[in-house]
């Protein structure tokens, strides 16, 4: 019977890499300390990394990392509307889209957006929307893009920040910086911008409020713009955790506000002294 001598068998035995992997000793949930060494019930974020005006085809775009998760987002427009049906004579349109790497997750995915993408693009639009003065730019659309490089936890969080900084650095009209913070509810306990393994995993053996928490928020005017929320949380608890997220947002500002002045004065450096 003819081979195919072009395909490269592969072994008849074979076992999953997972087995191979060093598993650390302290695992994501112990008690009092996480595994990257932060506290519970402490309003502590990952190390944050921020840098704009990486990406020279666009208008304006920035780069996020904390800890392992990485985003980056891009920003077109503002420009005339495609479709003369969508055209708003007085206000215009902002469009988000939000994509996950097919390398960002654990398993690997696909490039054709999913359910979950627009999901999270939606969610990512309502954050936004109310930090934009769209009455500025009628019968124009502003083209938000976000792609998630590596998924280590709170993208959505992270996400819409990235996309804030890139509005930001487009020369965009808003009221307000958005900056997000997600929290994650185990228990009797929260942590603070969980990672990938917190996020997925819970320790209490009831397993009664349990749930996830994101807040979209504009320090300035202290307000929010957005909140999405998964599981099963008290009032008391979300009610907490609402206010944990304003105060996590309010860390991240000065990072967010140096980041913005680094780009400023690298395109436009201040006047020397005569």
């Amino acid at each position: 019977m003819p081979t195919d001598t072009k395909r490269v068998r592969g072994p008849e035995v074979s076992q999953s890499p997972s087995l191979f992997v060093m598993k650390s000793a302290a695992g994501p949930f112990t008690h009092g300390r996480r595994a990257d060494g932060r506290l519970r019930d402490q309003v502590e974020v990952r190390p944050v990394f921020v840098r704009c005006g990486l990406v020279s085809q666009a208008k304006g775009s920035a780069y996020m990392e904390a800890g392992n998760t990485k985003v980056m987002s891009c920003v077109y427009g503002p420009r005339e509307t495609e479709r003369k049906d969508e055209t708003d004579m007085k206000c215009g349109r902002l469009t988000t889209d939000m994509r996950f790497a097919p390398f960002s997750c654990v398993e690997r995915g696909s490039w054709i957006q999913g359910s979950q993408d627009k999901d999270f693009s939606l969610m990512l639009h309502e954050s936004l929307q109310p930090a934009v003065c769209l009455h500025k730019y009628p019968r124009s659309q502003i083209e938000v893009n976000v792609m998630i490089l590596e998924n280590s936890g709170s993208v959505l969080a992270h996400a819409v920040t990235c996309a804030s900084l890139a509005l930001a650095d487009a020369g965009i009209e808003m009221y307000d910086l958005v900056l997000g913070c997600s929290i994650r509810q185990d228990g009797t306990s929260y942590m603070v911008d969980p990672s990938y393994e917190e996020e997925h995993n819970c320790s209490s053996v009831s397993g009664g409020n349990q749930g996830r928490l994101t807040v979209s928020f504009l320090p300035s005017l202290n307000q929010i713009s957005g909140l999405q929320s998964d599981g099963e949380m008290t009032e008391e608890n979300l009610t907490a955790g609402v206010r944990t997220c304003i105060e996590g947002c309010y860390k991240l500002y000065p990072v967010v506000q140096q980041a913005l002045t680094r780009a400023v004065r690298k395109v436009a450096p201040p006047p020397s002294e005569s």
